[in-house]
């Protein structure tokens, strides 16, 4: 007996079932829709990547550049990835941005820094003593140090000062001289001219009794020579007296002589004082002791031996370069910035140099330009920033001048 084969049913369709079967062209249609959303989200983890890169610089990105020689900011003539303080060159800080000026600048007192040398005339004097100490506030004139000539001059003004009260006495000597003079002169004129009184009354009274013939000739002789004798002596009297008159030429002259002595006297006086001068090292203004350059027995330095500064107002001193110097002007507000201070600075442009000079401030970069051509440019920090700065004398700063904004 032979048995039918089993029959089987054929599977539906899928549309019979409620599905719809892709067909071949609709898979590859929705993979490319699928792309279209990652297009956006490559391009923001691109840019966010860029942006992290060039803030922090990590230490991928800078072996990446140090393998390649590669330089951050060095395709274009305003880089932006270029941290102010890394900035060292003046060619660089000229370009860092267009609206901007920046330069090297130092921190310096009011006025500069006054270095106080010792007295012209010192010669090899050496220094015996110094009266102050960094950070002592002195007035002008004050003291700042003693040398080792000191003793040696003051000798020398004692005996000057000596000189004068010998001259001063000689002048009075000479003047009761003259006095005393005077007086004895008059009374010697005064007694001849007694006795020759006396004696013309004699030769009258011998020359009526010659004249009646009382009187012999022989003593009509004597009483008339005793007449002439008294004569010229009051006349000798009165010559002598002459001389010591306080207008003649003699007691003038003498006095003269006297007065010439003791005006030497006090000129070599006034020039031992002045002298005395040379062993005082003296302030030249106020201001506050920065640093001292010598020590006791040495020979003070030629350059200074006390630096002194007005640091109750601080001020940066800025070398612009020569192309930029155009851009600014006074009332300009300036930033300054340095690793030691913690917190950046402000003030404003006071002056600017009126002639283009050498570079002064260069960096540690053995490379630099150092021969760049600048102009000097003054800022006054404001009162806060300048008593942040009052310990920070030649600190080397980034100034970065708003160019313009004063208007």
């Amino acid at each position: 007996m032979t048995s039918d084969p089993v029959k089987t049913t054929p599977p539906l369709p899928l549309e019979d079932n409620g599905i719809t079967k892709a067909g071949p062209d609709q898979a590859p249609r929705r993979a490319r829709r699928s792309h279209w959303f990652l297009i956006p989200l490559v391009m923001v983890t691109l840019f966010t990547g860029a942006v992290i890169g060039m803030y922090f610089q990590p230490p991928g990105l800078r072996v990446f550049f140090n393998a390649t020689g590669l330089e951050p900011g060095a395709g274009t003539q305003t880089p932006i990835a270029t941290a102010i303080q890394q900035v060292i060159a003046q060619e660089q800080v000229a370009v860092i941005s267009e609206g901007d000026v920046v330069a090297l600048g130092r921190i310096i007192p009011f006025g500069d820094i006054s270095s106080v040398a010792t007295p012209s005339g010192a010669g090899d004097a050496r220094i015996a003593e110094i009266r102050v100490a960094i950070g002592d506030t002195v007035e002008a004139d004050d003291i700042l140090a003693v040398l080792d000539n000191l003793a040696q001059l003051q000798s020398i003004a004692a005996a000057a000062a000596a000189n004068l009260r010998v001259r001063e006495a000689n002048l009075a000597q000479t003047k009761s001289a003259i006095a005393a003079s005077t007086a004895e002169a008059l009374a010697s004129l005064e007694r001849a001219q007694a006795t020759a009184k006396v004696a013309q009354s004699e030769l009258d009274r011998a020359t009526s009794l010659f004249e009646r013939g009382v009187m012999n000739r022989a003593d009509f002789d004597r009483a008339l020579a005793r007449a002439s004798e008294a004569q010229r002596d009051e006349e000798r009297a009165i010559a002598t007296l002459s001389r010591y008159d306080s207008g003649s030429e003699t007691a003038q002259a003498d006095i003269a002589v006297a007065e010439a002595n003791l005006d030497a006297a006090r000129a070599d006086l006034a020039r031992a004082k002045q002298d005395l001068e040379r062993a005082y090292v003296r302030a030249p203004v106020r201001g506050t002791v920065l640093d001292i350059n010598a020590r006791l027995g040495e020979r003070p330095p030629s350059g200074g031996m006390i630096d002194l500064g007005d640091i109750s107002k601080m001020t940066v001193e800025a070398e612009v370069y020569q192309t930029m110097i155009g851009r600014v002007t006074i009332g300009d507000p300036v930033t300054v910035s340095a690793d030691a201070l913690g917190q950046d600075l402000h003030g404003v442009v006071s002056a600017i140099g009126l002639e283009i000079g050498r570079q002064s401030i260069t960096s540690a970069d053995p490379a630099a330009n150092t021969d760049a051509r600048v102009v000097m440019v003054i800022i006054d920090l404001d009162e806060a920033s300048s008593a942040s700065a009052r310990t920070f004398t030649n600190l080397e700063t980034i100034v970065r001048i708003d160019a313009g904004r004063s208007e």
